[in-house]
């Protein structure tokens, strides 16, 4: 069973990375709302089986599940559309039993079954019948995800599958003119809501989220969960005023910041562990996105660097996104932080992930 693996080379670094930024979420999360913390300890320890079986067990064999990982995905957006619960509007949570969001487990699904996919059609990758195929299997469950609506997972799903697409050995002759024609769409697009104040193409929802992003001061109404993030991450100042503290001029303690646990829990983490406690954050995702990469490098076959890259964009363009947000540099998205948001199913599907990139380590050609 295990005659390809090197335990030697377990990545130690990754494990210890991804503990302790859990832990911080945790006491951020105890702190922000304590009614979770016991739920989200229970995550870590549920996470922390997951991700040692999921590194004991092949990723080939994890990948020889490709279609059925794919079908898995597909059936539970489905599902999500016809008998999901819904809240604020969005239909994203499955209740069987346990109530979760279908979406967070699909990511880890699709990056599995794509790494396959284009493993073994790298010889063909860019024919244009190939790529064709691979958009019209990306579509599916985007298209999915999109209606419930979801469109920043929608975002970071489609971007972690194009930059597996690129890694694979897309050309860059159809990769660059698709990406400068991509970012020129955007930047025309913003241009003309700054210049129009009106949002064509999105739902009413959507386009209020850009335009208070804009114009604050003319949707304060809207605008207010991220105008209060921003005041709470600069009252901390360097060190931030403490976890659990009872400072009366706190906006997480007067209520200002709605959910502080989940979206905007980096803010939390502003005011109460400071500017040093958001660098420590910051930076321990940064270091498990790149480990994540450095096993792609080191990995054995293409299938195991497609999964790590796959994981670790994951984590990179997710963790991006949301820093983003709650700092202001891009409109509300409704994405949780990695490892520090609450959520069960987000933190035990992120755990698979990293049992995969152990895996994948554990059978690579170099130590770590």
């Amino acid at each position: 069973m295990f005659r390809n693996y090197q335990f030697k080379n377990i990545n130690y670094r990754l494990i210890i990375e991804t503990l302790i930024l859990t832990i911080i979420g945790i006491m951020i999360i105890g702190s922000a709302n304590s009614d979770f913390i016991n739920k989200q300890i229970a995550g870590l320890i549920i996470g922390i089986i997951v991700m040692a079986l999921i590194s004991l067990v092949d990723f080939e064999w994890i990948l020889s599940l490709h279609w059925l990982s794919y079908s898995f995905a597909v059936v539970l957006l489905m599902a999500v559309l016809l008998f999901g619960d819904t809240s604020l509007g969005a239909k994203r949570w499955l209740k069987i039993g346990i109530r979760f969001q279908p979406s967070e487990i699909c990511k880890i699904f699709l990056v599995i079954f794509f790494a396959w996919y284009l493993t073994n059609h790298q010889e063909k990758l860019n024919t244009r019948n190939t790529v064709l195929k691979i958009l019209a299997l990306m579509i599916i469950p985007l298209v999915l995800i999109l209606k419930e609506p979801d469109l920043s997972t929608t975002i970071v799903t489609f971007l972690v599958l194009v930059t597996m697409l690129y890694i694979s050995g897309l050309s860059r002759k159809i990769a660059l003119p698709v990406f400068l024609m991509v970012i020129i769409l955007v930047a025309a697009y913003l241009l003309y809501v700054w210049q129009t104040e009106s949002t064509p193409f999105l739902k009413s929802y959507q386009g209020i989220r850009i335009l208070s992003w804009m114009f604050p001061n003319d949707y304060p109404q809207n605008s207010y969960q991220q105008q209060n993030s921003l005041m709470a991450i600069g009252s901390g100042q360097l060190f931030g005023k403490g976890l659990n503290n009872n400072s009366l001029d706190s906006v997480k303690n007067g209520n200002y910041i709605s959910e502080p646990q989940t979206d905007f829990i980096f803010a939390v983490a502003g005011e109460e562990v400071g500017f040093v406690g958001c660098v420590i954050i910051i930076a321990l995702l940064f270091l498990i996105t790149i480990e994540c990469y450095i096993a792609a490098k080191k990995a054995n076959s293409l299938s195991g660097k497609l999964l790590c890259v796959g994981i670790g964009s994951i984590i990179g363009y997710q963790s991006f996104v949301n820093i983003c947000v709650v700092t202001g540099l891009m409109p509300n998205t409704g994405l949780t932080l990695p490892f520090v948001s609450y959520g069960l199913t987000s933190l035990v599907t992120l755990f698979f992930g990293i049992g995969m990139v152990l895996n994948v380590g554990l059978q690579s050609r170099r130590k770590y």
